[in-house]
């Protein structure tokens, strides 16, 4: 396979993980990742076309706006997620931060199912509902950052970018699962049974899956470079929270930036796409004049690029061990700044541009969909691994990414101009592209402060006795 050649890690050693082993952490975080994804995007899909008028009927052309402020206020607490879980994830280890994590989003989301409606309770149920999404956000703070360093963790060096990508598959199957289970209840249902009970079926499904999730990553052990550090360094576990914030200031600022502008270009682009683009087809166009669409079609719509986006995904991650992640994050990057306002065009052109618009927006989340997780983790060393990709992750998406929909949609609003989600699409693809070019490829090479990892099945077959039979630890010649 091309690529840099592997320097010595930890000792010059050479760790050798289990494939089965390997594979089994990858699926127990990839399943774990569609069920928190599943219960935090679902909100996204049902904004548009029930939740509006369910704690907001009376709000007028707000009302919209409201419920994706709604949403954003998960993006608020979800740095105080990432510095409770993150830095516990580096001294307890992974597998348990996981585990709490994707029980309490599940909870969380059946609990979001339970709510009166506005005129059951009044004003009451919006603020339950905002209580609800900060708590989705507290454990979201923890959940993906740690997925992200386990499957890193576990992955051979030589095909990180394979492995990681299996994440984000699991993502886009979140998101698609959300979406189709809207497009069929707004299909079949009539408006009335929709808004009184049909609803809250998505969030009630959450609880099933995370069961699965959280009995698939309890049955892991540790990844090998958590391992590895806590028979080098046991007292690694009782690393002050103070010093970890010290550590990410001063040595690992440079990969924060990095890592920082990598995590805005990425989301802004997930969140426009995923959260912003059903509401602007199915409410902000026709408020304006233009032609949008209906709820169904628009799913429909989300449903087609996700699907799409997920065929494609696993290879392109894959590409990325032979060709490097760089190469792929600046086609992204390009795409955005190049596509990104004419894709917005295209959403306004009927359903043929509608089509055309949402692919574009979908192949640039995939280039940095399908190669940034297994390229953040690379830049920190594993005792502040979790801990610095969970402060920085959080407080750059909550800051920049998650709000941008709300930021979008008022200014919509007050100014009539709808061009504003191309302009922050190229906003996305300058701070993608300035942050790749500091990027040192990281594809090929041992995560800091590990040995170098490969996989059993990497290694080269074992010699046969003359009978035919592997020999693990061959006998030396007799002499006669």
């Amino acid at each position: 396979m091309n690529g840099p050649p592997v320097p010595r890690g930890v000792g010059g050693e050479l760790a050798i993980e289990d494939a089965q082993t390997i594979r089994r952490a990858t699926t127990a975080a990839t399943l774990g990742n569609i069920a928190s994804w599943y219960d935090f995007g679902i909100y996204s899909y049902l904004a548009a076309v029930a939740l509006d008028r369910v704690f907001f009927p009376d709000a007028g052309e707000w009302a919209a706006v409201l419920t994706l402020g709604t949403f954003a206020a998960a993006f608020v607490v979800r740095p105080l997620g990432g510095v409770v879980f993150g830095p516990l994830g580096d001294r307890i280890g992974r597998t348990r931060v996981l585990a709490a994590t994707i029980l309490l989003m599940s909870i969380a989301t059946a609990l979001l199912g339970l709510v009166p409606d506005y005129g059951a309770i009044g004003i009451a149920a919006p603020l339950i509902v905002l209580f609800i999404r900060m708590l989705q956000g507290f454990a979201a703070g923890g959940e993906y950052t740690g997925a992200l360093t386990l499957i890193a963790e576990y992955a051979p060096d030589r095909r990180r970018g394979f492995f990681g990508s299996w994440l984000e598959f699991g993502t886009l199957i979140g998101y698609a699962l959300g979406a189709g289970v809207s497009a069929v209840l707004v299909s079949v249902l009539p408006e009335e049974h929709l808004l009184a009970w049909g609803w809250r079926v998505p969030f009630m499904l959450a609880l099933p899956l995370g069961v699965i999730g959280i009995y698939l990553r309890l049955r892991l052990e540790e990844t090998p470079a958590f391992r590895q550090l806590m028979e080098r360094s046991p007292a690694m576990a009782t690393m002050a929270l103070r010093r970890v914030f010290q550590i990410l200031l001063t040595r690992c600022r440079s990969a924060a930036l990095v890592a920082g502008g990598l995590i805005v270009a990425w989301n802004t682009t997930n969140y426009v796409l995923t959260n912003y683009v059903p509401t602007y087809l199915t409410r902000t166009l026709p408020g304006h004049g233009q032609s949008g669409t209906s709820d169904a079609l628009s799913t429909a719509l989300q449903v087609l690029v996700m699907l799409a986006m997920l065929c494609v995904i696993v290879f392109t991650g894959q590409l990325s061990d032979r060709i490097g992640r760089k190469p792929v994050l600046l086609t992204g990057s390009v795409t955005l700044i190049l596509l990104g306002l004419p894709a917005v065009w295209l959403l306004r052109a009927g359903l043929p541009g509608q089509l055309i618009g949402l692919m574009i927006m979908g192949f640039a989340l995939l280039c940095f969909a399908a190669v940034t997780p297994s390229t953040l983790p690379a830049l920190f060393p594993t005792f502040v691994r979790y801990g610095s990709l969970a402060i920085i992750f959080n407080v750059f998406v909550s800051a920049f990414a998650g709000t941008a929909p709300t930021v979008i949609g008022i200014a919509v609003t007050t100014t009539g101009n709808l061009d504003w989600p191309g302009y922050y699409l190229i906003g996305a693809g300058a701070i993608g592209l300035l942050s790749t070019l500091y990027l040192k490829e990281p594809a090929g090479r041992a995560l800091k402060g590990a040995a170098p990892l490969t996989s059993s099945a990497d290694l080269p077959a074992p010699p046969l006795s003359a009978d035919g039979v592997p020999m693990e630890n061959p006998l030396p010649p007799q002499r006669e």
